[in-house]
């Protein structure tokens, strides 16, 4: 289906809400939408829209680890009232370019100040609602590029672990669901198949 035909594009904003304002906006559109048929109908949908983000792997081929991190989130102990989660580092773009953004969280998150990263892809997470979208890379990496013991930022009420599995073990990990982020599900099994660019 195209995305616009000669009756115009398929949706049309009829009136939007905005129902919060604070870490991020929610907000509530009325839309006309065109089915494929050419027919109307009022939908109404909710989007939720913090800024779009950045995530990164960085690997080591010579030891097979990976960098990864351990964190609290607030979704997941609402789901599993523990709340940890694995994941691959990541952040907010905080207007930073998407390289820019994902070195520094790299520092911050990771301790490691990395080389030449690789932007392999952009992916929307979460399309029904959320409207962020993350461009995901990978790195390589050693232990001479530690700068710091990581562990993000205390101010802003991180409390992170640093983790270096293998990267089979890691992919273990997401078979045994102790791995459950789609973000580092996506990177590790992109890293088994593509490895890091010559």
């Amino acid at each position: 289906m195209s995305e616009e035909t000669s009756d115009g594009p398929p949706v049309r904003v009829l009136n939007s809400e905005l129902l919060a304002d604070d870490w991020a906006t929610l907000t509530k559109y009325d839309i006309d939408y065109r089915r494929r048929d050419g027919s109307h109908e009022t939908l109404v949908r909710q989007v939720y829209d913090r800024g779009h983000g950045a995530a990164i792997l960085p690997y080591d081929p010579d030891r097979d680890t990976v960098l990864l991190v351990r964190q609290f989130r607030m979704p997941v102990y609402l789901d599993d009232r523990r709340g940890w989660l694995i994941e691959a580092c990541a952040g907010l773009l905080d207007e930073l370019d998407p390289e820019a953004a994902i070195r520094n969280e790299a520092i911050e998150e990771l301790g490691y100040d990395l080389g030449e990263v690789t932007r392999v892809f952009d992916a929307f997470m979460s399309p029904g609602s959320v409207s962020e979208r993350l461009s995901l890379f990978v790195a390589r990496y050693s232990r001479a590029q530690r700068v710091s013991a990581g562990g993000g930022a205390e101010h802003e009420g991180e409390d992170i672990e640093v983790l270096e599995p293998g990267l089979d073990e890691a992919l273990a990990m997401v078979a045994t669901g102790a791995i459950r982020d789609a973000k580092t599900i996506i990177l590790l099994q992109y890293l088994k198949l593509h490895g890091l660019p010559a």
